[in-house]
């Protein structure tokens, strides 16, 4: 091994050991921030998805501005907006729903839905029903099984959404549906957009898919590589971080939903989806709005845009001429799921127009 080469894995190394160091630094914040993540939520969706499974059955609590079960003829285009860690489901649904407003006659005939992924607090606070889904407050961002009533996985709930517009008599003009999430939201969009399974049931419908990812804290890895100081990318030292590839940040130990699957092409098959990875330009802060600061996610770089600047270069790198997938960033814009939408930028991206020249892209 060269000189240089060897320089790099030990720059590599020594940084995932700080990351880890820093990482256990953190505990008395992450403790603090536990707290207000625990809270039960201040409001909870007014409608109701049924989710049926072979595990079992439940419902899942969703905001959308047309009642599901109400034939919806004028809908051409629906959009998802999946909320972050607060599970403030409200906030983003109204975000959606001025995004369209400011969209003006681009915007006509969407639909906008926000899903709430619920905790044990929230049920407990509001005494919702029995079978209303609860994730653990981490477990719903990558597609873990629901604590109540049955053991059914987040991704089986967005399967359950999608495939609900595939029905014609409801939604007879659909052609479009856009799957975005901002933070903690888009944390489950990525995951998501890897391992869904109602595409397949999209497509045959006729309907396209778009996977927009907002400003999450991480990325899931296909191999142990991640990104160094220099941008290049180096194996990951597990002395130091032994979760890093473990899922949601990498292929080992894999929840059920996904290990059930062809994991052979299961990369390749993500390759081929249509996802945009939206990424304020000024979400540089490390310590802000919760963002995940393990040692596994430190390994995938300092910050949010940094992470995900480098996973889009990564993905380049497996995939050099068979990739769906572009970056769009958004200037002046840092983790404001608000700013995101209603930007220039974001709202040429949600509504499948041209990109203005102030919107930096790599395609």
């Amino acid at each position: 091994m060269s000189v240089s080469r060897t320089a790099g894995f030990a720059a590599f190394a020594l940084a995932l050991f700080f990351a880890g160091a820093l990482a256990a630094q953190s505990q008395a914040a992450v403790g603090k921030s536990a707290s207000v993540l625990d809270a039960p939520v201040k409001k909870i969706a007014d409608q109701r998805l049924a989710v049926n499974t072979p595990q079992g059955n439940g419902t899942l609590p969703v905001y959308a501005d047309h009642q599901l079960n109400v034939a919806a003829p004028e809908v051409k285009r629906v959009l998802i907006v999946v909320h972050g860690t607060l599970r403030n489901a409200d906030v983003y649904f109204a975000d959606g729903r001025r995004a369209v407003e400011e969209a003006g006659a681009t915007g006509a005939g969407s639909l906008v839905v926000a899903p709430q992924f619920l905790i044990p607090a929230d049920i407990e606070a509001f005494g919702l029903e029995s079978d209303t889904l609860a994730w653990t407050q981490d477990g719903w961002k990558g597609g873990e099984l629901a604590v109540s009533p049955a053991p059914i996985s987040s991704f089986s709930a967005m399967d359950a959404l999608l495939e609900h517009f595939t029905d014609r008599t409801l939604y007879p003009a659909l052609t479009d549906v856009v799957v975005s999430g901002h933070s903690a939201g888009a944390q489950i969009v990525q995951r998501y957009a890897v391992a869904g399974r109602a595409q397949g049931a999209m497509v045959k419908a006729g309907i396209k898919v778009h996977y927009v990812v907002a400003n999450p804290s991480t990325y899931l890895y296909f191999d142990n590589r991640r990104p160094d100081a220099d941008g290049n990318f180096q194996a990951a030292v597990t002395t130091y971080c032994p979760r890093v590839n473990r899922w949601k940040y990498g292929m080992e130990q894999l929840p059920a939903y996904v290990s059930q699957q062809d994991l052979g092409g299961i990369e390749a098959r993500f390759a081929e989806r249509k996802v945009t990875y939206l990424l304020g330009m000024a979400d540089t802060n490390p310590y802000t709005h919760f963002i995940d600061r393990s040692c596994p996610a430190m390994a995938q770089g300092p910050n949010r845009l940094a992470r995900g600047l480098a996973y889009f270069k990564y993905l380049r790198g497996r995939h050099p001429a068979g990739l769906n997938q572009s970056v769009v960033e958004v200037p002046e814009v840092g983790h404001d799921g608000r700013g995101m939408y209603g930007s220039a930028c974001g709202q040429a991206v949600l509504f499948g127009q041209a990109l203005p020249a102030s919107c930096p892209h790599i395609p």
